[in-house]
């Protein structure tokens, strides 16, 4: 698996990008911000979620990488 490190990308725009993408699963992180307190690092902060919605999140994420 390829990793990329930058600090280009929009932090506003990676995670209204990820809120949609979540949505399209049926999944909800209700605690998905930009991530204030470190902004030249670009942090997108994920937050906290009941197991039950890891679980969703690790099925939707294995779903898309077998297509």
């Amino acid at each position: 698996m390829a990793t990329t490190q930058s600090t280009d990308v929009d932090p506003f725009t990676a995670v209204e990008s990820l809120r949609s993408a979540l949505d399209g699963a049926g999944i909800v992180l209700p605690s998905l911000a930009v991530d204030a307190a470190t902004p030249s690092l670009a942090l997108v902060d994920l937050g906290r979620v009941r197991a039950d919605v890891a679980l969703r999140l690790a099925d939707a994420l294995q779903r898309g990488n077998a297509a």
